[in-house]
Order: structure tokens, then sequence, then C-alpha cells
């Protein structure tokens, strides 16, 4: 057997117990008034209509003008984006050109804590149409709930013309920005143009230098920065804005605008099927089944068994870090209650990966093997058996995520709310069999022969074999 250092026990546990701490409670910093994530946690997760309930909303096309079937479309694909852009794949959404509406319903976010459906529906049904104008002159000023003036709709030559709208933004993404000498964290909306776009904005930039452009979201002025350089990068920010600001904008101007102004016509709140209580009973009912499962590993299993137990909690670790946005390159998801069924189902099957690998020792030292040879006979016996297991699953978890995704052929069949629900299993499923080759498979042997080199641990009895 290929000898693993003493020290790789250790510092594998460790870097199991840091993800699992950090993907329970994440990592937030309060900065003044606004806090900043730097890790997101289970209280980031968004949870899906049938655990905490949702929103309901009909719109109708605020225009005298006659809008036909294909703009209503257009209008629900904007705000399909945008829902797909916010990682909710609970949702229904479809058009009744009949009546000339649009229906929505969606999950509440993460935190919420008003559940005022009006505000929870502004974000999705904004007309977000980005323009770029010259001064900075407008007609009203309001103030905001921080205190702040909120100055509206543009007057004067800051009306009359436009110097870039969003169709000359190729993707925008919310940024993080410290200025070096005070340390203050500056949150910005950070623009890629297009080429016409770059064109247009470094002209305009020549043009308007040393002077204002203002930078408006429908009527709303969010920024008026005086331009002090020509720029010709092909590169814009949005500054003044907060975090959730930042990252509300980025996610509509991505989207794009609206074909026309939405007015909603009624909205309601949706209760949940489940309900926070019963969300509440169903974690202690886990952490139960978790810890009488870790005991039958330890008594069965002894040591390996407390190195399986140790796995897992990886495993379930990278699951809840998978569905709250842990990892930056994955965003948060929308979890359901089949998307909780698939984290217990792949968790079902990573106890099971380790019982094989753990009989396969056992029965070789029962048979007389070495320790050595008894764990290297173990892992090679089973390494089959759990990778044909996992990867038929991974397959049909595939399957279920392509064909029950939010935007397919069966949402017009099924509706987007039981294909969301089915792609939220899919998903799940997916990355907790991940999960199970990354610890069921990797870290358990790698921990498992780690603790063999130490003397007073290579005891046949302590990995399964006869007491002597």
């Amino acid at each position: 057997m290929k000898r693993v250092g003493k020290p790789v026990f250790f510092i594998v546990a460790l870097l199991i117990i840091a993800l699992a701490v950090t993907s329970i409670f994440g990592i937030h910093v309060q900065n003044g008034d606004n806090t900043v994530t730097y890790l997101k946690g289970v209280g980031d997760i968004r949870w899906g209509i049938d655990i905490n309930g949702g929103v309901e909303a009909t719109f109708v096309p605020d225009t005298d003008e006659q809008v036909t079937q294909e703009d209503l479309e257009s209008a629900k694909e904007t705000i399909e984006l945008r829902l797909i852009n916010q990682h909710i794949t609970d949702y229904e959404l479809y058009t009744d050109p009949a009546n000339n509406r649009i229906i929505v319903r969606f999950p509440w976010k993460s935190g919420e804590t008003d559940f005022d459906p009006e505000a929870a529906i502004q974000e999705i049904s904004a007309t977000a149409q980005l323009t770029f104008r010259p001064g900075a002159e407008y007609e009203t000023t309001d103030t905001g709930e921080d205190g702040q003036p909120i100055y509206r709709t543009p007057t004067g030559e800051t009306a009359e013309t436009v110097l870039l709208d969003g169709s000359d933004v190729e993707s925008a993404e919310a940024q993080m920005y410290q200025d070096p000498e005070t340390g203050s964290i500056e949150h910005v909306v950070a623009l890629n143009l297009t080429d016409t776009g770059a064109e247009k904005f470094a002209q305009a930039t020549s043009d308007y230098l040393n002077d204002q452009i203002s930078i408006w979201m429908d009527d709303v002025m969010i920024s008026a920065p005086v331009v002090n350089d020509i720029i010709t990068g092909g590169e814009a920010t949005i500054t003044g804005v907060d975090a959730e600001e930042a990252t509300t904008l980025a996610r509509q101007i991505n989207a794009g605008a609206l074909p026309f102004q939405l007015t909603t016509k009624n909205f309601r709140t949706i209760s949940p099927t489940l309900g926070s209580s019963s969300l509440e009973a169903m974690m202690i009912a886990g952490i139960i089944a978790f810890v009488l499962v870790s005991l039958f590993m330890i008594l069965m299993f002894r040591l390996t068994g407390f190195v399986a137990v140790i796995s897992l909690i990886g495993q379930v670790a990278l699951c809840f870090a998978a569905v709250s946005g842990y990892f930056p390159a994955f965003n948060s998801f929308t979890l359901t209650l089949p998307g909780i069924a698939g984290i217990i189902l792949s968790i079902g099957m990573g106890v099971d990966a380790n019982i094989i690998t753990a009989t396969r020792i056992k029965e070789e030292l029962w048979v007389g093997k070495s320790l050595d040879g008894a764990i290297q006979k173990g892992d090679d016996n089973s390494f089959w058996a759990i990778f044909d297991g996992n990867i038929t699953t991974i397959i049909v978890s595939l399957i279920l995520m392509a064909v029950f995704g939010p935007t397919n052929i069966l949402s017009m069949l099924f509706g987007a709310s039981t294909t969301g629900s089915i792609y939220s299993f899919g998903y799940t499923l997916l990355i907790g069999n991940i999960g199970n080759f990354i610890f069921g498979v990797g870290t358990t042997r790698l921990m498992t022969k780690s603790l063999s080199g130490f003397k007073p641990l290579r005891k046949k009895w302590l990995f399964g074999g006869a007491a002597k």
C-alpha cells in the first residue's frame, strides 16, 4: 500500500471542519450600516414557495398603444431572464393574451422580514431603461428611506439627449472597490460596453470632458460623475450605490429593459405548503438522523466509521455551499422540498459508499490479510461498486436538469413551478453525488491510510478486524 503522511488526516479533517462551519454560518462583516458578505451560509439560501411562501402578481401594460401577443411574450422573456439571473427556479410565469396580462409567482428572497409583496415585485417589473445623458438636470426631488435625496425626471438638455442606452452595454457586474487611502469599501456596477457602445462612450467623454454625464435608470438619476478623462477602453462604472442596489442594478441591466411599462393590477402573498415551523422540525430530525447514523458507523466499523462521519460532514457542507452561493463561481439557488429530498438521497448514497469500503476492509482483515494489505484491497474492491452506483445517478440528475429546467418545452406542458421543483431535485442530487466522489471516495481513503500510519492505531480490531 502506498503510504500517506501522518499529518494528512489532520489537514483534511481541519479543511472539512472549516468548510462545514463557513458553509453553515457564512462570513459576514459589518461595514457601517452595510453588511459585507464574503462567504454565504445557510441563512442566505433562498427557499422555494413550498417552504417559505412567496408572491403572486398580475401585470398589465401601461400604454395606450395596441399590445400584441408577441409584445407580451417579449416582456415575459425579460421578466423570466430577471428571475433566472436571481437563480430562482421555483417560479410560475405565463401570459394571458385574452386579458392582456402577465401572471407571475415566485418565492420570497432570503432574509425577507417585511414580506411586502408590492416591494418584492418592483425589481422584476421595473422597466429598467438605462441611459447616459449630458448634465444632471432634473425636475423633482424625493427623499429615500435612508434620508438621501432621489432625483427624478430629466429635464432640459439632460432630457433631450441620450448619449448611450442599455443596448450599448454588453454586461454588468456588481463589484467592490476599496479606497487605498481611507480603506473604505465602495460598491460599484462595472459595465463592459459593446464595440458600438465603446465608440459612443469615447465620443461622449470627449465632448463632455470636465462636465457631468448623468446615469439614469428609467426616470431616476443614480449617478452623475464629472468626466475627468476621455475613456476609450469600453468600460464604465456606476457609483453611489450600496451592495444590494449594485446587485439589483447589475441584474436589471443584464436582463435588459421591458418593451413597455407594466402596471401591477393586483398582487397577493402565497402561503407556504410546509411553513417555517415544519422546516425547523425537519432540520432537527435531520440532525438527529445524522447523529444516529454516525453512532451506527462508529459502533459497526470503529475507526473507519469515525473517518466516514468526518467525510459525511464534508459532503453535507458541500451540498449547503452549492445551494447558498458559497462558491463565487456558482451563484445561489432556490431550494425546494424536492431539492431537500435530493440532498437527503445523496447523503444516503454517501453513507452507502463508506459502508461498502469499510465492509471490504473488514472482510479482508477477517480472512487474515495484514492491515495495510486489507486497506489497499478493500479500497480497490469497493471502488467500482461505488463508481457504478454514483455515475448512473449523476447521469439521471443531468437528464432531470436538462429536461426539467426552468425554460424548456415541458414548462409549457406542466408549468414552470413543477419543472423547476424537479430541476431542484436533480441539481442537489448531482451536487451530492459529486460530493460523494470527493469525500466518500477521496478524503475517506486519504484519512484512513493516514491514520494507519500511527503505531498506537495499527490494531486490526480498530479497523473492523477480530479483537486480539
